[in-house]
């Protein structure tokens, strides 16, 4: 009798252990068992995240750890090498990863993980945020200020579910996006991430991309978990200098910037990110009146909270409000911060500050319940990997260049055209030079797209040649990086130019993030002039100085001050940044074989001085 109870009981005891490995079991259930099982120092580690290991190496090898602090786009640890980091892993003490872009690095991360004490996945996010882009062979479609121009919120519903797609079959699960800030300075570098400056559209764009990503929850190997961002205010920072603070009532606040945050949440986004700055005095990342009272009381937000890109030691160095990065880690933890991104000091002193008891376990296993969560309903528990194999078949495939091929046509903008110059008379203009520094490059890719295979892009002056090869398309080239364009360069283009009929220019910015200390657009690129860089403007002027007929076409992630082309030039079109197929696109526009039916989700100002520029102003402002 007592072996038989002695071996009842071992089965209840193995049954009552596997709880949180049985798909069959609730989540909250599964949730519970797996954390009751573990340590502290397990339960800390899925609250931090880490860079992938390729990166890691690419890193250490291009900056040292004093411009690491200061980047935006690069990281590695220095008393962390990738051989640690991949054994803390198997250890169970790594919880997330981002910047992991192959299947291949993913599974074998994904491998590591399946060696330790629990056997818990990892979750890997990326900046997916129109399109995978930063995986080289994905689909990248118009950003997202293009994106807003269709108004077309079912199309975007449409990208980002196949988007999400491309993600699962690359290893990824968690996309930081949609950035649902309205946009009210021009000259912050990050306004073609958003979705302009209308609450109610940045609205209905913001919820179809949660829809698109998560469907109606995120159950299911085929979702990724969305993350609305930045919480708040980082689209009208002073000066529009990236990060600098939020200077605006809190009508202001509620009227204007908050609406989208609601929609989102109330469309159920899984996660959310705080914003690089300050509101009302106080960093987004130590505020507990954002995360807690704000967010979560009164938004109702469900899911776990992000940090940005160092943000959480910014509130050290660059706020300056707490004296040690240990401090720091306590204000963000106990404000209300769950997932911190990324590096290893905020783990260790998250271990130290609970011990201490400065922190509860209680306010941790907070964090960690709602990230076990994601991970059981992404069925990350049950499969892990990725099939290596169905990689070719869902990236770039034929349904996701339709569908960018159709919102690059559908964002486009008709902003002038006198004299009927468009769509283009081939009868009348057989002989068209293409110029600029944006005709023949992947600036229409826009921000967060690494540099993608030369057949998977349909440049302007390739899109011209094929929608009308019976036309007689020349090239003078000028340079891409718009730093180097050189007199020469105008000049050559000035001759060619009179030996032709038309004359159609590519200009605008560089957002070309591998590009990242020549472009002129994007994150951390922010200006004090809103002019075109460089001598572009020459080079337009001395091309309507040859009396050719002159058509201009914008590439750009932000508002241009284009006053001189507006008041001289007779046919100008708007572009933003049109994504893989911007470049067909555009030139089925030109000759008419497609309408202009994008619409302009942002006011330009004719200048700087007229900062800031929205409709919806206020009359005494006139």
């Amino acid at each position: 009798v007592i072996v038989l109870a002695a071996l009842s009981l071992s089965c209840q005891q193995s049954t009552a252990q596997s709880i949180y490995q049985d798909a069959n079991q609730p989540v909250e259930k599964r949730v519970e068992d797996l954390l009751k099982r573990m340590t502290l120092e397990e339960k800390v580690a899925q609250m931090n995240q880490y860079v992938g290991l390729e990166h890691m190496k690419k890193a250490a090898f291009e900056i040292s750890p004093e411009e690491m602090k200061k980047s935006h786009a690069m990281g590695f640890y220095a008393d962390y090498p990738p051989a640690k980091i991949e054994e803390m892993t198997k250890q169970g003490l790594v919880g997330s990863f981002l910047h992991v872009v192959s299947a291949e690095e993913a599974n074998y991360l994904q491998s590591l993980a399946m060696q330790s004490r629990l056997k818990i996945p990892l979750i890997v996010g990326i900046d997916a945020i129109h399109g995978n882009g930063m995986v080289r062979g994905t689909t990248v479609y118009p950003t997202c200020i293009g994106q807003a121009a269709s108004f077309n919120p079912s199309l975007v519903e449409k990208l980002s579910r196949e988007t999400a797609l491309e993600m699962r079959a690359t290893g990824t699960h968690w996309t930081f996006t949609p950035n649902v800030e309205i946009a009210r300075d021009a000259r912050w570098g990050r306004v073609g991430e958003t979705f302009g400056e209308d609450p109610y559209l940045v609205s209905q764009m913001g919820v179809a991309t949660v829809k698109g990503f998560q469907t109606d929850d995120y159950s299911g190997e085929d979702k990724v978990l969305a993350c609305v961002k930045h919480f708040i205010g980082g689209s009208q920072p002073v000066n529009g200098i990236n990060g600098a603070p939020f200077d605006a009532t809190e009508r202001t606040m509620r009227e204007v910037f908050l609406p989208p945050f609601q929609a989102c949440v109330d469309a159920g986004s899984a996660t959310a990110m705080m914003a690089h700055n300050e509101y009302d005095g106080i960093p987004c990342h130590g505020s507990k009146y954002l995360m807690d009272d704000l967010l979560r009381k009164e938004l109702g937000f469900k899911g776990f909270i992000v940090s940005d890109w160092m943000d959480v030691e910014r509130m050290q160095d660059y706020h300056k409000v707490v004296e040690t990065l240990k401090d720091a880690f306590h204000l963000t933890v106990d404000a209300g911060l769950d997932l911190h991104m990324h590096g290893p000091d905020f783990q260790f002193g998250v271990i130290e500050l609970v011990k201490e008891g400065k922190l509860s376990e209680e306010r941790i296993n907070q964090s960690v319940r709602k990230i076990l969560e994601a991970k059981f309903r992404l069925g990350l528990f049950e499969n892990p990997y990725v099939d290596t194999v169905n990689v070719s078949k869902v990236l770039f495939n034929k349904e996701h260049r339709q569908t960018a091929l159709e919102l690059a046509r559908q964002s486009i903008v008709l902003l002038k055209n006198e004299s009927n110059l468009l769509p283009i008379d081939t009868k009348k203009y057989t002989k068209v030079l293409v110029t600029g520094p944006n005709a023949n490059n992947q600036s229409i890719l826009g921000d967060w797209s690494t540099e993608q295979p030369a057949g998977n892009v349909v440049t302007i002056y390739q899109g011209l040649k094929h929608v009308r090869p019976d036309v007689n398309f020349s090239l003078a080239e000028i340079d891409g990086n718009l730093r180097n364009i050189k007199q020469e360069q105008v000049d050559k283009a000035v001759i060619m130019a009179k030996q032709n009929d038309l004359v159609i220019v590519a200009v605008g910015e560089n957002s070309m993030r591998y590009q990242w200390k020549d472009k002129t657009c994007g994150e951390n690129s922010d200006r004090y002039d809103l002019d075109l860089f460089g001598l572009q403007q020459e080079l337009i002027e001395s091309l309507y100085k040859t009396g050719v007929p002159v058509v201009i076409v914008l590439v750009n992630g932000r508002p241009l001050s284009t006053e001189c082309i507006a008041d001289n030039i007779p046919a100008l079109r708007e572009a933003l940044e049109p994504g893989s197929f911007g470049g067909q696109a555009i030139a089925e526009i030109l000759f008419g074989d497609v309408n202009p039916s994008g619409k302009l989700p942002i006011t330009i100002p004719r200048h700087p001085e007229q900062l800031q520029s929205y409709y919806n102003y206020k009359f005494t402002s006139k």
